[in-house]
């Protein structure tokens, strides 16, 4: 498996390209590697590597040396695009239709995971599903504002069929995500994500309510 940090919410332009001219290619590449090395690089933030890793633990991987919890900042968040973004800002909507992006994925088993969330999205929130970047299924329209004043324009809630895992986006933060979650199954949480590894591992219906409550939320 390989995630490029183009997949990263919240990855910037320079962590980026810091990261892969100190030679890493991609999320896995920084398994084991110690914390501190890549503090140290130019332009490699706090913020970028609780991102990064927040993904290496959704594949059960860890960076090496001491790890320093991830600091909870708040973000406003409010309906509809306003077309202010980040100049670093690179993901966005495409044209790719995202039944036909499933349906070519190189995974049988997650084309049919695909399908099955593609349709449970569908039917909770009731809005046209869009492409975000090269591999997330979106729905709905927000905007997002950082405590730091960094902004952008994202989706409300969507998915990923990844090889290791099945990524859920924008279900935590609401009035009864917390209770949904904990009759949901088995799931792991990170700071904007749900990772579950097959949909035999949760309630589908309590899913679905959790998705439909995200969405009108």
């Amino acid at each position: 498996m390989s995630t490029s940090f183009d997949d990263v919410r919240g990855m910037g332009n320079p962590a980026r390209g810091a990261l892969r001219a100190a030679g890493y290619d991609d999320v896995e590449s920084l398994a084991g590697v110690d914390y501190a090395e890549l503090a140290a690089l130019h332009g490699v933030g706090p913020r970028a590597l609780d991102r990064l890793q927040e993904a290496l633990q959704a594949q059960g991987k860890t960076m090496g040396g001491t790890v320093p919890a991830p600091k909870k900042l708040g973000a406003t968040v409010t309906k509809g695009h306003t077309g202010k973004n980040a100049a670093d800002i690179k993901t966005a909507p495409t044209d790719v239709a995202p039944s036909e992006w499933i349906a070519e994925l190189p995974w049988p088993k997650r084309r049919e995971h695909g399908a099955l969330l593609l349709e449970l999205f569908n039917r909770a929130t009731g809005e046209t599903p869009v492409m975000w970047g090269p591999s997330m299924v979106g729905y709905g329209a927000v905007h997002y504002a950082s405590h730091t004043g960094r902004e952008g324009d994202w989706f409300q809630t969507g998915f990923s069929p990844r090889k290791a895992n099945l990524a859920l986006y924008g279900l935590q933060g609401h009035p009864r995500s917390e209770e949904l979650l904990a009759a949901l199954g088995k799931h792991k949480v990170g700071a904007g994500c749900v990772w579950i590894n097959e949909p035999e591992d949760v309630d589908l219906g309590v899913l679905e309510e959790l998705v439909r409550h995200a969405a009108h939320s």
